[in-house]
């Protein structure tokens, strides 16, 4: 049968695809009066940990599940531009090790591009997408999402989420740990409670219970449990502690998986429901939680109203930028001139080196801004401490991929025009990448004097890896440093593969 498509004539549409460790779900909503409306979800337990082997490969089985359930996904968002739709990859994603081909293939599959985002990001994601559903107060609460690979812990108020963070445990990987052979005894569910407590012991004074008025867990594992605790007459509403306790007790009396018979427990959650049951029964015992309400959104629903409001004009990443500036002192003066003149040469090139794409103009500018942070750190070499910092800062907004885009310009914006940077990036962005540093690096030659003088208006023209500087009349040789400084950037282009001429 063939599945129904969005109408790319629908205003106002958007789609966001969250591959996770167990689960791929994708929703499809619209803007109806200012209010988000969800109007198509699809769901898929594809047990993508289930199938990470120790080399950090995938097996072919969980492959072929998942690019089945992305070309299903694709089929349905074939017809939508790719910035309205929001596609991430979350814990076992982001420990793939293939060289990329994995990645490359997700996307020819969906139809769109995938980011990895890293544990903090989702936890983020996941809170917007909580908040949503709750009514707005000031109270702190917090909110808790168990994964196949990872779980998350936040603590915030309103849509503000304040304290983050991603640990290394969920459904899927505590199962495989300590429930592989299907069996569960006693000492097995003791064992793996006890493991999730010592992963959140560094932690837990951090989500104490002194800090939050009330929980709210999300995702499928605690939606299960909720189902399962109330179908069973153990909880009137959510999910308490004492529902908790009753439920470990049933599962070890069934002995194994496949004997587990419980009321509300569906088929597909069956395998890996005891691993989730030993990491909600963690996070209970080690945070002092007597109950726990459930919400209906997660990640997902955080994708969309972030989408949405990146198409509003609402884009947290702006804000990320100005926090990372005001913390490392860099100078926004020197910034501005920069991203004045990056702007300038972007617009006259953005077709012939087809950097069209509105988030090749937001890269830029970001890099521009944040060029100069390495020098909070050290003068020497500044450009390489500034893409260490943005890449393994916790920047909210950015996904790793976009982190990765921002150091390389960032590494490469002087002196030697190192290629190798680029290599870390996916094959298909790395040209267009590589364009926006050489846009970036004479942006920076240009103001290199860091005075507010005026500059010239550049005429600039470009091809393939060719590029052309036209200045008026007279003005290199009134300035012979600038001159200068242009002949010594056209030999580091060179040796990139570039051609850079002027006069």
């Amino acid at each position: 049968m063939t599945e129904p498509q969005i109408n790319p004539d629908a205003a106002g549409t958007y789609a966001a695809v969250d591959l996770g460790s167990n689960s791929f779900h994708m929703i499809v909503g619209k803007l109806d009066n200012e209010q988000l409306v969800i109007f198509d979800r699809l769901r898929d337990a594809v047990r993508l940990a289930g199938g990470l082997l120790p080399d950090k490969t995938i097996t072919d089985e969980a492959r072929d599940r998942a690019l089945e359930s992305l070309s299903r996904m694709g089929q349905r968002l074939r017809d939508l531009p790719h910035h309205a739709v929001s596609a991430v990859g979350t814990n076992t994603m982001r420990q793939i090790r293939d060289g990329g081909a994995f990645l490359r293939a997700a996307e020819e599959a969906l139809g769109h591009p995938i980011e990895i985002i890293a544990g903090r990001e989702e936890a983020r994601l996941v809170y917007l997408g909580v908040a949503h559903g709750l009514a707005t107060d000031e109270d702190t609460r917090l909110v808790v999402d168990i994964g196949g690979g990872s779980t998350e812990l936040i603590l915030g108020s309103g849509l503000e989420a304040r304290e983050r963070e991603s640990l290394f445990m969920g459904c899927v990987s505590m199962t495989g740990r300590f429930f592989a052979s299907g069996r569960i005894k006693p000492e097995d569910m003791e064992q793996a409670v006890m493991a999730g407590r010592l992963e959140l012991r560094p932690v837990r004074r951090m989500f104490s219970s002194s800090r939050w008025q009330s929980v709210v867990g999300s995702s499928g594992t605690i939606k299960a449990i909720e189902r399962v605790v109330i179908a069973n007459g153990w909880s009137d509403e959510g999910i308490t502690k004492r529902s908790m306790k009753k439920l470990r007790r049933a599962l070890i009396s069934a002995g194994h998986i496949d004997e587990v018979k419980l009321e509300g427990l569906t088929d597909d959650r069956r395998p890996v429901f005891a691993g989730g049951v030993a990491v909600l029964s963690a996070v209970f015992k080690a945070l002092d939680i007597e109950q726990m309400q459930v919400s209906d959104l997660a990640l997902r629903e955080g994708l969309l109203y972030e989408l949405v409001g990146h198409v509003g004009h609402i884009d947290l990443r702006d804000s990320t930028v100005q926090a990372v500036m005001q913390r490392f002192s860099a100078d926004r003066k020197q910034a501005n001139r920069v991203e004045t003149t990056a702007r300038a040469l972007l617009r006259q090139v953005e077709t012939d080196w087809e950097l069209d794409d509105p988030e090749h103009t937001l890269m830029l500018n970001w890099a521009c801004r944040l060029h100069e942070i390495g020098l909070g750190i050290s003068h020497s070499g500044f450009h390489k401490h500034g893409a260490y910092i943005l890449t393994n800062a916790d920047l909210p907004g950015f996904s790793r991929q976009q982190q990765a885009v921002l150091a390389a310009l960032v590494r490469v914006h002087r002196r030697n025009f190192v290629d190798g940077e680029f290599a870390k990036l996916p094959a298909a962005m790395r040209e267009h990448v590589r364009r926006l540093a050489v846009l970036l690096r004479l942006s920076v030659l240009m103001h290199r004097g860091r005075s507010g003088s005026h500059k010239p208006p550049m005429k600039v023209s470009a091809s393939d890896r060719q590029i052309r500087l036209a200045f008026p009349d007279q003005w290199l040789s009134q300035h012979p440093l600038t001159q200068a400084e242009i002949a010594r950037e056209a030999d580091y282009l060179a040796a990139a593969g570039f051609t850079l001429q002027y006069a």
